[in-house]
């Protein structure tokens, strides 16, 4: 199946930020986009590795060690 394509607004409200922010990661060549004509399109799975490699982990804490 053909991986849906999201314009900048689309990915900016699915990412919680501004336009502005998508656009960035496009002009940094972050984020794999597809240019159709002058329109630009971010593939939905190219957003999902970006929020997944992005995405930090909680450290879990040792039982018995005192915090200070």
């Amino acid at each position: 199946m053909a991986d849906r394509l999201l314009s900048v607004q689309q990915a900016a409200e699915r990412l919680g930020t501004s336009v502005r922010f998508p656009r960035r990661l496009i002009a940094e060549r972050r984020i794999t986009f597809v240019r159709v004509g002058r329109h630009v399109r971010i593939p939905e799975a190219a957003l999902d590795d970006f929020i997944s490699r992005n995405t930090t982990r909680p450290i879990s804490r040792r039982i018995g060690r005192a915090v200070a």
